[in-house]
């Protein structure tokens, strides 16, 4: 069975280039994203075939390790595709996952985050619309972190 795909979009109060830039750098995501995210490791240079491992917070409930590796990184058009190699699931066993993320500018201060999943379960099943929500929701909570972190932090990635 070939994979199924979500995909969905956000407004986001920040500038594109300015998410990009916090988005990018590993460093970011435990201030922005803190009680979530304790750690990030990175094997790489940021292009494709890189590695991240997010160390999250045990308290988050969300699973101790999600680990990607990077297939498409386009800082011009500000699209990240990632493969997921480790990640703790509520939906199902995941037999493959990936995402692609790319941010539009909308205006000076504002963009749309663009998000797509594609994922393929262990047993060749489809998730169900509420499922198929929970994985989209997720990622959406943590890059709604970044930006409420941004906003409150005007002049980091500026």
């Amino acid at each position: 069975m070939a994979p199924a795909c979500v995909s969905d979009e956000h407004a986001v109060a920040v500038s594109a280039e300015r998410l990009w830039k916090a988005f990018m750098d590993a460093s970011a995501l435990p201030k922005a994203c803190a009680g979530l995210v304790d750690d990030i490791a990175v094997e790489g240079n940021g292009g494709p075939g890189t590695v991240y491992t997010m160390k999250l917070n045990p308290a988050a409930g969300v699973g101790s390790t999600y680990k990607t590796r990077v297939a498409v990184c386009d800082a011009a058009s500000h699209v990240l595709k990632s493969d997921v190699l480790e990640a703790e699931s509520k939906v199902g066993k995941l037999k493959s996952h990936s995402t692609e993320t790319k941010l539009e500018a909308t205006g000076d201060g504002s963009c749309v985050a663009k998000l797509k999943v594609e994922y393929e379960l262990e047993d060749g099943s489809s998730l169900s619309p509420e499922k198929e929500k929970d994985i989209v929701d997720g990622y959406y909570g943590m890059l709604k972190m970044i930006e409420d972190y941004l906003v409150a932090h005007p002049a980091e990635y500026a």
